[in-house]
């Protein structure tokens, strides 16, 4: 749940979709219609929704974003509607609910599939009569707020099992929006991985991306969307800043689990060691200390044994970021052992 203004860079790419996309998006973005984006986790529903309200009369006001699925259902309607005092045990005091905070602002309800019936029956009563009625109260509170809702389920699926009311429905999806997956998205990959090297940037020069990693980049199907390729290119970022990178540079096990296996298939083709535990150790941990600016045979400041607990320290750090210090998952993505996984964390003192 967040009201900061949108730092997003607007839609952009080279496909048909992409262009039509953004001719749409000046049409209905100065009205107040209700938009209903429908896309995979990941594609960028909560910044196309930004964006429509960045490019409204509302821009000035607030922007706020709710995950309907990840409140619990006890607490989404005080979350949603606000309480007075005394409501319930706990309520200490009057609380603003998060639609009457966005009012004449925009409100984005994202994965609103995972919404329980009982909430969409009160969220029927604001789209209709414009109205909030919190928790504990008999006075209804007016609002005027955009409504923007998105999900990655299929609405008319849940309607037809009586998961989902058809009536809201209809008045949230005045205009329906459909992201695509990343997949179906191949020609824009390249402006995708510039953007977002500029967006996370670590200095002055972005991080660059040769052919060899690119070719490997398209091959995937990027389950996780651009949330996915966003956080793949801020760890290029920060593990090789300015530099110009290759996939032979990379170890595999800094990739995605699933591109590790497209990466591996393109290094077997291309005849490049296919990871660190491989056969091919020698080789690849030649590319890797020369893609450091370092020398494999004596002439680097550190020694062999030194360079190999940098790196493997480095490796192990930001695997721990990627799984929030999860150290089953980390272990799973380093392949090795969890307890050797854990020795290692206490040699390094890492957290």
């Amino acid at each position: 749940m967040r009201n900061s203004k949108s730092t997003a860079k607007p839609i952009f790419g080279e496909s048909k979709a992409t262009a039509e996309l953004a001719a749409l998006l000046e049409k209905i973005a100065p009205t107040d219609v209700s938009v209903f984006i429908a896309g995979e986790s990941g594609s960028g529903k909560e910044v196309l929704a930004r964006q429509i309200h960045d490019l409204s009369g509302r821009s000035g006001q607030a922007f706020i974003a709710v995950n309907c699925g990840a409140i619990p259902r006890d607490l989404l309607e005080s979350e949603l509607f606000g309480h007075v005092k005394g409501a319930f045990t706990g309520a200490v005091s009057d609380r603003e609910g998060k639609i009457a905070a966005a009012n004449g602002g925009t409100l984005f309800l994202d994965e609103i599939g995972d919404m329980p019936l009982e909430m969409q029956v009160k969220l029927l009563r604001v789209v209709q009569e414009r109205v909030v009625d919190p928790v504990g109260s008999n006075a209804s509170v007016e609002v005027d707020v955009r409504l923007i809702s998105a999900t990655h389920r299929s609405i008319e699926a849940q309607i037809e099992k009586g998961e989902f009311r058809a009536d809201l429905f209809f008045r949230l999806n005045v205009v329906p929006l459909a992201l695509p997956p990343l997949r179906d998205r191949i020609d824009e990959i390249k402006t995708f991985v510039d953007h977002f090297a500029a967006l996370h940037s670590t200095g002055s020069t972005p991080v660059k991306v040769d052919e060899s990693l690119i070719r490997v980049i398209q091959n995937y199907e990027w389950p996780g969307n651009i949330r996915e390729l966003s956080n793949f290119m801020q760890r290029l970022s920060v593990l090789y800043p300015g530099e110009t990178v290759s996939l032979a540079m990379i170890p595999l096990t800094m990739l995605p689990v699933g591109l590790q296996e497209v990466a591996a298939r393109q290094n077997e083709a291309e005849g490049l060691p296919q990871s660190p535990e491989s056969d091919g150790d020698d080789s690849y941990l030649d590319i890797v200390m020369s893609a450091r600016g370092l020398s494999p045979i004596g002439n680097n400041e550190l020694s062999l044994k030194e360079t190999l607990n940098s790196v493997e320290k480095e490796m192990i750090s930001k695997a721990l970021q990627e799984v929030d210090g999860n150290v089953s998952m980390c272990a799973r993505i380093l392949k090795v052992q969890r307890t050797t996984l854990i020795e290692r964390i206490k040699k390094y003192s890492l957290t």
